[in-house]
């Protein structure tokens, strides 16, 4: 799972993404209810190659929701995805998207207390994670975009399985390897199954990171 991650740069969005950074500032380490950007298909008609970056909530929230929900719905079970109300349209509708991050948060409970671990790859390259995003009209009239992150079990996988308590199932990410973003983009529903895999934990570093507390808009959200 994924409750705490920092954004990539403007730079790695247009140099390792290829997209136009949107015209926004974003706090340095992004949980939920926090802004922060997507990387979509242009529009619905765009052809594979021509993505897009755009802002969005972290954790999603239908139309029928409030803001606040977005404190449970920043990941999304890969499992169950397909049935549950609050991811059930935007799959349904293959609203995939990227979330850019150069870093992603996670704690370890090794030594009986949380440690945070930065997790980063290897090459130095920022890590695409597999998401989904929804829309609705927000109280000015504006559309309201949110997202979620994908994740799968990681019961197995030799660097995330050391993470997060140890009676809880493993559970990472979906990373992207960055041939496979644009056909993600692009997949529909029954072909996105095929994109929710480990990524090699030889790609992957994880390093401490000294445990902060950040206030998100709806609560504190601790080590996760």
């Amino acid at each position: 799972m994924c409750a705490n991650y920092r954004p990539s740069t403007h730079d790695e969005l247009m140099e390792h993404f290829g997209v136009a950074p949107p015209d926004a500032v974003y706090k340095e380490e992004i949980f939920p209810g926090y802004s922060a950007p997507i990387i979509r298909k242009r529009d619905t008609d765009a052809s594979v190659g021509e993505r897009a970056a755009i802002t969005a909530i972290f954790g999603m929230v239908p139309h029928w929701a409030e803001l606040k929900l977005s404190r449970s719905t920043y990941n999304a079970r890969s499992e169950t995805v397909a049935a549950k109300p609050s991811f059930r349209n935007a799959w349904r509708h293959a609203q995939f998207c990227i979330v850019p991050a150069s870093v992603i948060y996670e704690p370890h409970y090794e030594s009986g207390k949380p440690v945070r671990e930065a997790i980063t790859s290897v090459d130095g390259n920022p890590l695409g994670v597999a998401g989904i995003w929804e829309s609705k009209k927000a109280d000015n009239g504006l559309l309201l975009f949110s997202f979620s992150m994908l994740t799968i079990n990681a019961d197995d996988h030799p660097l995330m399985q050391r993470m997060h308590k140890p009676t809880d199932e493993k559970r990472m990410v979906v990373i992207l390897p960055p041939d496979q973003y644009d056909a993600w983009l692009h997949c529909a529903p029954a072909d996105a199954p095929d994109f929710l895999k480990q990524y090699p934990a030889t790609a992957l570093q994880a390093t401490p990171a000294p445990k902060i507390t950040h206030r998100s808009p709806q609560q504190t959200i601790l080590d996760e």
